[in-house]
């Protein structure tokens, strides 16, 4: 004796071996035995045999016209052996019978099931809609097999290109769009990267990488909404001070200046002067939800996008000229000694004597120039307060000392920083055919230490009084110098042993990164209210709402500094393109077992494996052959040609610091494998 029997929604048959009243014992043709429920046992019988039985009734199932079948069934419930003999005849063969069953479990738009081999067919109006439905879905199967087609001919369809970015990086998997691409790279066994750009839907790998960008951070644009700046409605003393900005030419967001008083008195002050959109803009405010939503400008060369609106930054901004409003840290120190005998914030207006610009006068400001006497001023370049930018020097010097002690080694900045200019943009952003040039800007070069060192000291000093106050604030920290020891960001003034302070509380770039403006409130209510500042600050102890920018501001953070780093990557490419380089020298920088090492270029901002070179030590200086350069992937290696002479090999990771130095240039560095904190860790900072 066989049964025909359902297990979990297959149709089985056997030989019954053993049978209680709740259940079987069933041989299956394979020799395979299982047990089934005599509520899944459908019917049993003698003849024919069981794969006969479901070969027959599988071909004749596709014969019966589930049109028919539905006029037919009746509109009560019933069992599949009843439409059989209303179908077929009175005398339904098994066979017949179980044609029947199959097809009706196959056809849930017209019968619906009702329990064991039974079914109710669907009303008239819920098949019609089925029916619709199914029509729709093969007309959709077939346009996905025409896009696949097209695609693997090398043509992308119109819908595909335009849900490009979604298909390749947040894509619907039930799309239609998404399903062509996948049907596609499985006929033609490639990656669908590569697939679409054979297909032509990747015309410019500039737009690429930044459309890309756009669709993942900013789905509805860069453009603001239109807002006004609000002007500042406290009455601020005029500060009695001559105050210069340091920047790179390109620079629009002058978050600070500096000022030096008291030469020659024994005791100078220092003052460091930041722009205050804090005193106008309050939390909550619209601009202050613009700020939280970008939390920084997004920096990228020959372009960038603004934190806040352009008109927004131009009133706060310290342009030269101009009695800007600002928050002034001013810091006494001996002038022999250079020890710090005070300091104070206030609340002002700082007249700003000039925007100095350290890529027009780098080669003017070095160290033999502040060391000479007060030189004769030059009709080719703009008169400069040399006696400042000397003891500028000499204490930013000092400063670098002290931290170095704190630190106890030396900071090792041994690569050099590289400005990226593009030449011949047209429009607002580049289109990525612009002729780039990269030049080179050695860290510690004067201008830029004395910025550096300004910003490290205001950071260090603000971040201390705050917390003497309990006033909570967004801190940087780093417990230690040892390998894998990472920046941290969190609302404790603990130590950063990576720049040898004490505590670290960005608080000098309101202008372009929002825990700066965050920080500049607090501060601001300190200034105010000083010991009773922590009832008046916005943002209170263990505020809920400063874990939230904290988290945000790393995610967002990251992610814009690796765009940065693969834009400086993408003109480093067409820069080696467009010179006709084909070889470089380079330094080896990290070996891994069984891998190729990794070189560091000795005169561009580029990073590379090393093929064919085996196992070279770090420190090996080589000669390398590049390979082909591609433009989306960024990859591009380096065959090794031959050694070259060696130099001995560090002991240490380069270093990067974490400073501010932002006002003295752009500080971008090539794509690195070194896990420092560095500028771009710490903040975009290309103009």
């Amino acid at each position: 004796m066989y049964a025909l029997f359902e297990e979990a929604g297959k149709f089985l048959s056997g030989r019954i071996l053993s049978e209680t009243d709740t259940s079987a014992q069933i041989e299956l043709e394979s020799g395979k035995r299982v047990k089934a429920k005599s509520a899944h046992i459908l019917f049993k019988f003698d003849k024919p045999s069981p794969s006969e039985l479901i070969e027959q009734a599988q071909a004749l199932a596709q014969s019966i016209e589930l049109e028919l079948a539905w006029e037919f069934a009746p509109e009560d419930e019933f069992g599949f052996a009843d439409l059989a003999r209303e179908y077929f005849s009175s005398q339904a063969t098994l066979t017949e019978q179980a044609a029947t069953l199959f097809r009706l479990y196959e056809a849930p738009h017209y019968f619906r099931r009702a329990g064991k081999g039974r079914f109710k067919k669907a009303p008239a109006d819920i098949l019609q809609q089925a029916l619709v439905a199914i029509e729709k879905k093969k007309q959709v199967q077939l346009q996905i097999e025409a896009w696949a087609s097209a695609l693997a001919q090398g043509t992308c369809p119109e819908p595909v290109l335009s849900q490009l970015y979604k298909i390749l990086f947040k894509p619907d998997k039930n799309g239609p769009e998404y399903k062509a691409v996948v049907e596609a790279a499985k006929a033609t066994q490639s990656a669908p990267l590569a697939l679409l750009q054979r297909a032509g839907a990747i015309s410019s790998a500039y737009q690429f990488h930044w459309q890309r960008f756009l669709f993942e951070f900013f789905p509805k644009g860069t453009a603001f909404p239109k807002l006004e700046a609000p002007a500042i409605a406290e009455s601020l003393p005029l500060a009695p001070v001559q105050a210069y900005s340091i920047d790179d030419s390109q620079t629009t967001e002058i978050d600070d200046a500096l000022s030096v008083q008291g030469l020659g008195s024994g005791a100078v002050t220092l003052g460091i002067h930041i722009a205050a959109p804090g005193l106008a803009i309050v939390p909550g405010s619209p601009l202050d939800a613009l700020g939280r939503a970008r939390l920084s400008t997004v920096y990228m060369p020959g372009h960038k996008i603004t934190m806040l609106p352009d008109e927004v930054v131009q009133t706060y901004t310290l342009q030269e000229g101009r009695d800007c409003p600002a928050v002034s840290l001013y810091v006494r120190f001996d002038e022999a000694t250079l020890q710090v005998q005070s300091s104070e914030t206030k609340l002002e207006r700082v007249p700003i004597a000039a925007n100095l610009r350290h890529d027009q006068l780098d080669k003017v400001v070095t160290e033999s120039w502040l060391e000479q006497a007060e030189p004769s001023p030059s009709a080719d370049q703009p008169a400069m307060p040399h006696a400042q930018l000397a003891f500028l020097f000499r204490l930013a010097q000092h400063l670098k000392a002290e931290r170095e002690k704190v630190r106890g080694k030396p900071e090792n900045f041994n690569r050099p920083d590289y400005n990226f200019r593009l030449r011949d943009v047209q429009g607002s952003e580049p289109q990525g055919q612009e002729t780039v040039d990269i030049s080179v800007r050695q860290r510690g070069a004067p201008l830029d230490l004395m910025v550096a060192e300004a910003m490290i000291l205001a950071n260090s000093t603000w971040g201390q009084w705050l917390a003497e106050l309990g006033v909570p604030a967004i801190y940087r920290s780093q417990a230690s110098l040892a390998p894998g020891v990472k920046v941290r960001m969190g609302t404790k003034a603990l130590p950063h042993a990576g720049i040898g302070v004490p505590s670290y509380a960005w608080s000098t770039s309101p202008l372009r990164r929002y825990t700066d403006l965050v920080n500049q409130w607090q501060i601001i209510a300190c200034a105010r209210h000083g010991r009773t500042a922590a009832l008046a600050a916005p943002f209170k102890p263990k505020d809920a709402e400063l874990f939230s920018v904290i988290s945000a501001f790393d995610a967002a953070y990251s992610a814009y500094n690796g765009y940065q780093a693969s834009m400086e990557r993408f003109w480093t490419l067409q820069y080696l393109r467009q010179q006709g380089i084909t070889e470089l020298e380079a330094t080896v920088f990290k070996s891994f077992p069984g891998q190729p090492p990794m070189a560091r270029a000795d005169h561009l901002p580029l990073v590379l494996p090393v093929v064919g070179g085996g196992d070279l030590p770090r420190g090996t200086q080589v000669l390398l052959r590049l390979g082909s350069l591609d433009d989306i992937t960024l990859d591009v290696s380096g065959q090794f040609v031959a050694l070259r002479d060696a130099g001995p090999a560090s002991s240490e990771a380069d270093e990067e610091p974490e400073d501010d130095s932002a006002s003295a240039g752009p500080l971008t560095i090539a794509v690195s494998l070194d896990d420092a904190d560095t500028p771009a860790a710490q903040g975009p900072v290309t103009p």
